[in-house]
C-alpha cells in the first residue's frame, strides 16, 4: 500500500513538474495584478463561446485549469474579444507572444475627467428644428457614476416604450429599483467585494449631471442655491439614456469601462459618452480607445472629454482619431462673490456661495493669525493646512488664507472645511493664478485674485479690529467663448499629426440634474441636498457634444461617426476670445448643431482607412489583422502594403489639418490631400477662401468643386509655404473653408506647430 502511494505521488509530481504547474506562494498571490488581454473582434469569431476559448488560452499558459478558472476575472466577447485576469509578469509576457493576441496590459484606475448651455449655442427650444418622434429613438450610452433615477429631469410622462432596436437590461439595486420609459438601460460593473454601493445607482452626482445635459426633460426653476435659475434641459430632451456605472470611490477601472463598452455596442446605442481620462497611452493599451474603436465599426460614434490638466501644452487625452475629443469653454456668464472689508474696500471673487450674511461684519483675521504652531512644526498655517490654527483663534471669524506651497505638506482638504470645522464664520481664499471655475463651498467663501488678496492682508495687518462681509454669489455677464483655464492643450504625443481636441462645447459653469445620493461638496458632513448642481471641466463639456452628435444623427441615421463627426468640426463657431495656443486648445471651435445638421459637405473616414493610419503608425499588421473581426475560417491576412493611402503626413482624411514640423528654421513646407463628399439636396459649386498670417503662402488645388448630385466625392489639396515668424512663436494657424454661396460654410482649420519654440 505504502508503495503504491508513493508510486502515485511519484507520478504526480511528475506530471506537475512537466505540466508546469506551481501551486502560488503567498508572495506570488500578492504579485498577481489583473492584465487586460484583448484579442481584437469578437464578431463571428468562435464556433464555441468566447469565454471557453479564453479559458483555453489561459490555461495553456498557466498549465492548470483550475488555476485559470480561479484568477479569470472578466471574459468579453460580443463585440470586444479579450478576457481580464490577475496574472504574474511572466504569464502576461507568454500572453503578448500568442499570435491571436493584440496586446497586453494592466489593468488601470482612470479619473473623471443646463439652463444657459443649450440656449447659449443657439438651441433656443421653441426656434430650433426637431422630430421628437425620431429623437425617441435615439439612444445614448452613458459610461460614468451612475444615475439618479428619481430626478425629475428623467421623467418618463408622455415617453412610449423603449425602441425596438434596445437589447439592453435595467439592473436593480440599491436606490435604483427601477427604470422608466426615459432611461431605459442600468447596468454597473465592478469586481470588488459586494457592497450597499454595488448598483447603478449615482452616489456621486457626476453621472446624473452629464445624463441630464445630454437628455434630460424640461425642467422649470432649476437653480443652485437661487443661481443659474431657469429652464434645465437637455440637447436632445426626447432621447433614451443608457446607464453604464464604471466610476466608482476609487475611480473608474480599465477592464470595468472594457466590459461596458463591449455590452452597450450590443445594447443598441447610437452615441457612447464617456467623461473620463488618464494617461496618454497606445492605441491597443487604452480601454476608451479599444472599446470606441469596436463601437465605430458597429456604426456608433463616441465622445471623450479632452482632460482637465490645462493650461499647459501637451496635455491632452482620449486621441484616437475615431472618438470626438471635447475641450471645454465657457458661457456668457460667470458668478461671483463680493468680500467688503471694514475700511470699505469691496473685492470680487469667485464661487458658488449660496449664504446670506446676517451680520453687517464679521471679525476677520488671517491663518497666519490663527496659527497654533511653533516653528518648525509641520504646515503652513498662511495656507489654513489642517491642524495649523487654534479653534479659540477662529472661532465666529472670517478667516483669510494665503497660498501654500505643495513642498509644505499639510492636508489636501479644501480650506472651507479646515475653517468650519473649526467653527470659523467664512473663509477668503487667495489665488495664485486667477480661474475662471467655480466651486461649492461649505461656509461663506470667496476665491480671491492675488492682488486683491494682498490687499486683505494688508487690511488684516493695519488695524486692531479687521473685519469683513461675504456677500452671496451673483450672476454676471462676460464676453465668450473662450477656453476654460483648466482645458487640455494639445498637440497630443500619441498621433502626433492629428489635432486634438477637435471641437469645444461649454464646460464652465454648467448647471444640470445631480444626485440627492451625493452631498453638494465632496465632503461626506455636508448635508445639504439639491436636485441641480454647477459643475465645470471637460467632463461637462463631452455631453454637450454627444447631444450634438445624438440630434445630427436624428436627422441622418445613415450617416457614419466620422461623417458626423466632420459635420459638428467643419460648422463649429471659430472662438471669439482666443489664447495663444488656438486650434490647440479648442480644435476647429465651438459645436453649433443647428448648422451641423446641414453641413454641405463631409470628410468620411471607413474602417478600412482607420486601418491603414494604424499601418501607418508603425502597428503591427497581425495585430490590425484581429481588428477586422470574422471567423478564423472566413478571415483573410491583412496585409499593410495593400492598404496604402496618399493623404500626407497625417494619414488621414481627417476633418482638421495639423503637422509637428521640425524644431529648427522657421521654414515650413507641407500637403494634405482631402476628399469631401457632397451631403446637399442637388447640385452645387463650392469656391474655397483661404485665411493665412502674412508670410505664408496657403493654396489650394483645385480652388473650385462642382457637384451634380448627392453622395459624389471630390479630391483636393492643401499646399502651405511660407516663414513661421518670431512672432508666432511656433503656432501657424491657418484655415481653408468651402462655400457654395447659398448658406454651407465647410471651414477645416489648419495649423503648424513647432516644437521646442513655444
Amino acid at each position: 500500500m505504502v508503495q503504491n502511494l508513493s508510486l502515485w505521488l511519484f507520478i504526480l509530481c511528475f506530471y506537475l513538474v512537466n505540466t508546469g504547474f506551481k501551486a502560488d506562494t503567498q508572495d506570488e498571490v500578492d504579485k498577481r495584478q489583473p492584465y487586460i488581454v484583448y484579442m481584437g473582434d469578437a464578431a463571428e469569431k468562435y464556433h464555441v463561446e468566447a469565454s471557453e476559448n479564453h479559458h483555453n488560452l489561459l490555461s495553456k499558459v498557466i498549465g492548470d485549469e483550475s488555476k485559470a478558472r480561479e484568477v479569470r476575472m472578466y471574459s468579453y466577447g460580443k463585440n470586444i474579444d479579450g478576457f481580464v485576469a490577475r496574472l504574474l509578469p511572466h504569464e502576461a509576457e507568454r500572453l503578448s507572444r500568442d499570435g491571436g493576441v493584440v496586446s497586453v496590459f494592466k489593468n488601470t484606475q482612470r479619473q473623471l475627467h443646463t439652463t444657459r448651455s443649450w440656449d447659449f449655442l443657439g438651441f433656443v427650444e421653441s426656434k430650433y428644428r426637431r422630430s421628437e418622434t425620431v429623437e425617441s429613438n435615439i439612444i445614448v450610452g452613458v459610461l460614468d457614476t451612475g444615475i439618479y433615477i428619481d430626478s425629475p429631469s428623467f421623467d418618463d410622462k408622455g415617453f412610449g416604450p423603449p425602441p425596438a432596436k434596445w437589447k439592453g437590461k435595467c439592473v436593480t439595486g440599491n436606490n435604483l429599483t427601477r427604470c422608466n420609459n426615459k432611461v431605459i438601460g442600468a447596468k454597473y460593473y465592478h469586481l470588488k467585494q459586494p457592497n450597499y454601493n454595488d448598483t447603478a445607482a449615482d452616489y456621486d452626482g457626476h453621472g446624473t449631471h452629464i445624463s441630464s445635459t445630454i437628455a434630460g426633460v424640461a425642467v422649470s426653476n432649476a437653480n443652485l442655491f437661487g443661481l443659474a435659475n431657469g429652464t434645465a434641459r437637455g440637447g436632445v430632451p426626447s432621447a433614451r439614456i443608457a446607464t453604464y456605472k464604471v466610476c466608482w470611490e476609487e475611480g473608474c477601472s480599465a477592464m470595468d469601462m472594457l466590459a461596458a463598452f463591449d455590452e452597450a455596442i450590443s445594447d443598441g446605442v447610437d452615441v457612447i459618452s464617456i467623461s473620463i481620462g488618464g494617461a496618454s497611452l497606445p492605441f491597443f493599451e487604452d480601454p476608451i480607445a479599444i472599446g470606441a474603436f469596436h463601437a465605430m465599426k458597429r456604426g456608433i460614434l463616441t465622445t471623450c472629454s479632452a482632460g482637465n490638466n490645462g493650461p499647459g501644452l501637451y496635455t491632452v487625452s482620449n486621441l484616437a482619431p475615431w472618438v470626438m475629443t471635447v475641450a471645454a469653454n465657457s458661457l456668457d456668464r460667470k458668478f461671483e462673490t463680493v468680500v467688503k472689508l471694514g475700511n470699505g474696500l469691496t473685492t470680487t471673487g469667485i464661487s458658488l456661495n449660496g449664504f446670506t450674511p446676517t451680520k453687517k461684519m464679521y471679525p476677520l483675521t488671517s491663518g497666519l493669525l490663527a496659527s497654533n504652531v511653533t516653528a518648525g512644526d509641520y504646515g503652513e498655517p498662511n495656507a489654513c493646512q489642517s491642524g495649523t490654527m487654534g479653534e479659540d483663534k477662529v472661532m465666529g471669524k472670517i478667516v483669510y488664507c494665503e497660498v501654500g506651497s505643495e513642498e509644505a505638506g499639510g492636508s489636501s482638504e479644501g480650506q472651507d472645511h479646515i475653517v468650519r470645522s473649526l467653527k470659523g464664520a467664512g473663509v477668503i481664499v487667495q489665488l495664485l493664478e486667477p480661474i475662471d471655475m467655480a466651486t461649492a463651498t461649505l461656509i461663506p467663501g470667496s476665491y480671491v485674485f492675488f492682488e486683491d488678496g494682498t490687499k486683505i492682508s494688508e487690511y488684516i495687518n493695519s488695524t486692531k479690529n479687521p473685519q469683513a462681509v461675504i456677500f452671496k454669489t451673483r450672476t454676471t455677464k462676460m464676453v465668450a467663448p473662450a477656453i476654460a483655464s483648466f482645458s487640455a492643450r494639445g498637440p497630443q504625443r500619441i498621433s502626433p499629426n492629428i489635432l486634438k481636441p477637435d471641437i469645444s462645447a461649454p464646460g464652465l459653469n454648467i448647471l444640470a440634474a445631480y444626485s440627492k445620493l451625493a452631498t453638494v461638496t465632496v465632503y461626506p458632513d455636508d448635508k445639504r441636498q439639491t436636485l441641480f448642481s454647477i459643475l465645470s471641466g471637460t467632463s461637462m463639456a463631452c455631453p454637450h457634444a454627444a447631444a450634438a452628435a445624438a440630434y445630427v444623427k436624428s436627422f441622418h441615421p445613415d450617416w457614419s461617426p466620422a461623417a458626423i463627426k466632420s459635420a459638428l468640426m467643419t460648422t463649429a463657431t471659430p472662438m471669439r476670445t482666443k489664447d495663444f495656443e488656438a486650434e490647440l486648445s479648442y480644435g476647429s471651435g465651438q459645436i453649433n448643431p443647428r448648422r451641423a445638421i446641414h453641413p454641405g459637405l463631409v470628410y468620411d473616414i471607413t474602417e478600412i482607412s482607420y486601418l491603414s493610419f494604424l499601418c501607418k503608425e508603425g502597428y503591427n499588421a497581425t495585430s490590425i489583422g484581429l481588428l477586422l473581426g470574422g471567423s478564423n475560417e472566413t478571415k483573410k491576412e491583412y496585409r499593410c502594403v495593400d492598404h496604402k493611402q496618399g493623404l500626407g503626413s497625417d494619414g488621414l482624411n481627417y476633418p482638421s489639418m495639423h503637422k509637428q514640423v521640425g524644431s529648427t528654421g522657421t521654414n515650413v513646407s507641407e500637403i494634405f490631400h482631402r476628399t469631401v463628399r457632397n451631403v446637399g439636396y442637388g447640385p452645387s459649386t463650392y469656391v474655397a477662401k483661404i485665411w493665412a498670417p502674412k508670410g505664408v503662402r496657403v493654396e489650394v488645388e483645385p480652388r473650385i468643386m462642382s457637384f451634380v448630385k448627392p453622395g459624389e466625392e471630390k479630391h483636393f489639396k492643401v499646399v502651405i509655404n511660407g516663414v513661421m515668424e518670431e512672432t508666432m512663436r511656433g503656432v501657424l494657424s491657418a484655415s481653408v473653408e468651402w462655400d457654395d454661396s447659398r448658406g454651407h460654410l465647410v471651414r477645416s482649420p489648419i495649423l503648424l506647430f513647432q516644437a521646442g519654440r513655444m
